[in-house]
């Protein structure tokens, strides 16, 4: 089959989307089939275009053997009408990256954000060809309780959008349980439209290593024990509560936070560390996803955070599971879907978000048990081999797609590395 990928997110931009769909692309195109993707030219989660990429409308490239289409669109980040305009400009340039496009079987729509449906139902007008609509956030509701709208003209209409959005699909994607649930519930969609989708792990890129000692000794953490945050640093994180724990455990100065990302709030945490006069804290800018493996090797341990909010008790962020493929324990701050699932594998530690004295309690008594950070880890690699391949969770979707498919797709699935 040909897919044609519509998404404003894909490497070299960090973060969930970008992750997500660079996995998804490849994998199928492993599997025998054609992708194709349009999107946008590099900007987040800077708000700026990434060093070298200039103001061309657009570049065509080949990125692992797939086809990217990249358009202009006006570049910002966080919320107000700069943020209106990043969205507005993509959904109209996205069109001429679809004209660049072959013909493809099916359209795989990205979302948020939402209207990224609206070229997507033109090209499937046009072509003839069905369209998939992923839901990685459920906006508007998303939107309304992380603060960025409120519930008026703008809400009411998005909701429209987002009804007629699903209505126009031929499929609905869910990435968690949570959305899935919503979707056929107070969505009102059947559940034979929607076909579950979650993030998963490339367990061959991310395995178990030996530490890379010479990039330790780069970042000048040698001796140090790190703890990993790699992916989008943003205010729904709740980052500021790490940073707070990080400051209780002074008292352990071979304990470290290193940062490996960018976002609309690293400037602000930038400035609790000074304020804090913290040194175990280290902040560097993003790798591009193929260059992860090795911070990874040097972690004791990884992290991830949400805030409180209730839309995050359906979240599973996307970078928990290269923590876990990487047979390193999670910490994870927060509750909801994600908290079950490292309890489910036993591969972790979860504390309760916004508690910054809970947390730096939990990390001291994890770090000072050696065998239970081996034994977390490789509870975590077993879990997510078993349960969260991309290429088994790939090829389970497209079954549902194609029930009687003529490439012979379960002979492509890429075998785990111990």
């Amino acid at each position: 089959m040909r897919f044609v990928f519509i998404t404003q997110y894909y490497p070299p931009e960090i973060g969930a989307a970008p992750t997500r769909l660079q996995a998804i692309a490849e994998q199928l195109a492993r599997l025998g089939h054609e992708v194709e993707v349009v999107t946008a030219r590099p900007n987040y989660p800077r708000g700026r275009f990434f060093d070298g990429s200039g103001w061309r409308f657009y570049v065509r490239e080949l990125r692992n053997g797939i086809v990217v289409h990249r358009v202009w669109l006006y570049p910002a980040i966080g919320g107000g009408f700069g943020r209106v305009l990043n969205y507005a400009t993509f959904c109209l340039t996205s069109i001429f990256g679809l004209l660049r496009a072959k013909r493809p079987d099916y359209l795989f729509v990205e979302s948020p954000p939402l209207i990224t449906s609206i070229p997507a139902r033109l090209a499937s007008l046009v072509w003839g060809a069905p369209y998939i609509f992923n839901v990685a956030d459920l906006w508007p509701d998303a939107a309304v309780e992380a603060g960025f709208i409120r519930k008026g003209l703008i809400y009411r209409l998005m909701l429209r959008v987002e009804s007629w959005s699903y209505h126009n699909a031929a499929y609905v994607n869910a990435a968690t349980e949570g959305i899935r649930d919503a979707l056929t519930g107070k969505k009102g969609l059947p559940a034979e439209k929607v076909h579950f989708l979650p993030n998963g792990a490339d367990v061959v890129r991310y395995r178990p290593r030996e530490p890379d000692v010479h990039l330790k000794k780069q970042l000048g953490l040698e001796g140090k024990r790190i703890i990993l945050w790699a992916g989008t640093i943003g205010y729904s994180h709740g980052l500021e509560y790490v940073l707070r724990a990080a400051k209780l455990l002074e008292v352990q100065p071979e304990i470290h936070f290193l940062f490996l990302g960018d976002g609309s709030a690293r400037s602000r945490l930038q400035e609790l560390k000074t304020d804090l006069n913290l040194q175990n804290v280290t902040f560097r800018n993003p790798v591009p996803i193929e260059e992860l493996p090795p911070y990874y090797s040097i972690a004791e341990c990884g992290l991830a955070s949400l805030t409180s909010l209730p839309l995050h008790e359906g979240a599973r962020p996307s970078k928990i599971f290269a923590v876990l493929a990487s047979a390193k324990p999670l910490i994870f701050v927060g509750r909801g879907e994600c908290a079950r699932l490292v309890e489910l594998a036993n591969a972790g530690i979860v504390v309760p978000p916004e508690d910054a004295p809970a947390l730096a309690r939990q990390i001291l008594d994890l770090f000072r048990d050696h065998e239970l950070i081996r034994q977390l880890g490789e509870n975590g690699r077993r879990f997510v081999t078993a349960h969260f391949q991309w290429s088994d969770l790939v090829v389970k979707w497209l079954e549902c797609l194609h029930p009687t498919p003529a490439l012979p797709i379960k002979a492509a699935r890429i075998s785990a590395t111990p």
